[in-house]
Parts: C-alpha cells; structure tokens; sequence
C-alpha cells in the first residue's frame, strides 16, 4: 500500500449514519439493513458524535424492546471522546492514530467537524490486497449519507434464499 495515500482516497465516502437522538432499536435496523459494522454518529449540526460499533449495538440491544425504543444513540455515545482524522491526512497518520486509540473505524469529517465519511481497517486491508477501488474524490461527495432516505432493504436474502419481511 501507498504510504503517501490520503484518508479521501480509502474511506468510505457515504456510510450510512444515524442522528444522536435516534433510538438504538432504529441504530440496529440501519446496522442490518446496511450490513455496516460501523454506525457514524452525528449531532444534529452534522458533526460527528462518535461511532458505534455492531458488536456494541449488539449488547446493548440485548435490553427488551421497551426499554431500546426508550433510549437513545446518545446514551451510548455521550461522554466519549470522538477522535477524527481529515480527508487530506495521510493512511499513515490514520493508520497510527487507530491503533494508538485501538479503533477499527475512523471518522473522516471536514475542518468544521462534519462527517464526510468513514475509514476502517477494512478498508486498509482491501488497499493493502489491492482490492479497494476509489471512483470519487472526498471533495465531490461533501456529506455522508443520510440514515433512513434510501435505506436499502436488509442485506440480502438469507444464504437460503428466505426472504426476510
């Protein structure tokens, strides 16, 4: 891999994210339905909160459904600090601050703290196997994804072919 490769050139550039003041019952629908492992969190300013984790989400989710519908993205999320790197940063720098802060997923925001989009030590593993494919610049895509308009349908049809209602 590339050690003069920018952030803007491996994050993922829209993933999907989810408001603070949502509820972890809709942060798990999003986390299945877009088969991220990552959620972005973002205040209502579009800059990042933080990130959930699927596996996190999993626990917490573990409560009966009253109680998800009840709490919110930011009973998770608050207090923690949210560490960010910039689309012109260099893999490098990104690839040191996640291991020093032990991160498998990086928000990418713009100089105001808004997100734009994601790196991941997946993304840094298809690079380093030469899979990762870059088709736009940082620059071209100015706001991640919105979490519920165009939400695809869960993941895909079960490996048997059952479809999932």
């Amino acid at each position: 891999m590339d050690e003069r490769l920018s952030v803007g050139a491996l994050m993922n550039e829209a993933p999907y994210s989810i408001s603070e003041d949502e509820t972890l019952l809709l942060a798990w629908e999003v986390v299945e339905r877009s088969g991220q492992r990552h959620l972005p969190v973002v205040r209502q300013d579009g800059c990042c909160a933080g990130v959930l984790d699927r596996a996190e989400l999993a626990v917490a989710c573990a409560d009966p459904a009253v109680t998800l519908s009840c709490r919110t993205v930011r009973d998770l999320v608050h207090g923690r600090r949210t560490v960010t790197v910039h689309p012109e940063e260099s893999t490098l720098r990104a690839a040191t601050v996640m291991t020093e802060e032990d991160m498998d997923a990086l928000p990418v925001t713009d100089p105001q703290g808004r997100l734009i989009g994601l790196l991941t030590a997946h993304d840094f593993v298809a690079a380093a196997a030469g899979l990762h494919e870059h088709t736009e610049s940082a620059q071209e895509t100015p706001h991640a994804r919105p979490t519920l308009p165009g939400l695809p349908p869960r993941r895909r049809e079960r490996e048997h072919g059952i479809p999932i209602p």
